[in-house]
């Protein structure tokens, strides 16, 4: 069970007899807080997830407990300016359903439909810095994966991430999914050479990272050439990755790391949807 839907049966569960308010985002245009399939849910007691958090958020759950003393349900078509203290600037409709507890399959089914398109982010060593990036990663839309050759260092991962266990870490590369993104902090200069070496070959990934140093990158690109790799593919490569900032603690740069995974992912989602539209 994910943990989306996991916080979600547990906010169900206290929900009680009068069920819930399904509340989406209908229609967002312009300057928005959330996009248009945005969800939350709503009870007498609580809610999860969001619509946008500020005045649009209260006004929702305001207009969903309304429902669940047997208020009408209409749609709730909010601008974001000064008349609800919002300065978004856009204009946002939202949608309500009331259900019972015999039907919270419809917000399950919502919330695995968000399970099944986060996209997956492979890390290659679980040291420190992996071992940081799966607790960064644990709390963000994405599938964490940890690849390791040690099986002690494998079992100090954290929970959140799918555990692979390989002699020839390389040889994971093909598993990870179109569209992953791909993080080489091994404990092996060599090893990092096998693993990146095989990421650039797949340009269906939306990122390909190597912790290091230019020097690091340096050594890489020149023994990837002089190995018979096409040098234009270089440019798909990110070493260093992160911010460079003087704290180099493992959650200051797994954090930074997290970061910058996340615009990559962005951007690709986002060539992505305008390919198919």
């Amino acid at each position: 069970m994910s943990r989306r839907l996991a916080a979600f049966r547990d906010f169900a569960g206290g929900a009680g007899a009068d069920g819930i308010v399904l509340v989406r985002v209908a229609r967002a245009a312009g300057s928005t807080p959330r996009e248009e399939g945005a969800f939350m849910a709503v009870s007498a007691a609580g809610s999860y997830g969001t619509v946008g958090g500020g005045r649009l958020e209260l006004e929702a759950i305001e207009a969903a407990r309304r429902i669940l003393v047997g208020g009408a349900n209409e749609p709730l078509s909010l601008p974001l300016g000064p008349a609800i203290g919002q300065c978004c600037g856009g204009h946002v409709t939202l949608s309500f359903e009331r259900l019972g507890p015999e039907a919270y399959h419809t917000a399950e089914a919502l919330i695995a439909t968000e399970d099944t398109a986060d996209p997956e982010v492979w890390l290659f060593g679980g040291g420190h810095v992996g071992r940081a990036l799966v607790r960064a990663l644990s709390l963000l839309p994405v599938k964490p994966h940890m690849v390791e050759s040690r099986g002690h260092e494998l079992a100090l991962t954290p929970e959140g991430a799918v555990r692979h266990l390989s002699a020839m870490p390389e040889s994971l590369v093909p598993q990870a999914a179109s569209g992953a993104a791909l993080i080489v902090l091994t404990h092996d200069h060599a090893l990092d050479f096998l693993i990146v070496s095989a990421a650039l070959m797949r340009p269906d990934l939306a990122f390909v990272g190597m912790i290091g140093s230019k020097t690091k990158r340096a050594t890489f690109s020149h023994q990837f050439v002089r190995e018979g790799g096409d040098e234009a593919l270089l440019a798909r490569l990110t070493c260093p990755i992160g911010v460079k900032i003087p704290d180099k603690r493992p959650e200051v740069i797994a954090a930074t790391v997290a970061s910058e995974v996340m615009v990559a992912l962005s951007a690709a989602s986002a060539v992505s949807l305008s390919r198919r539209g």
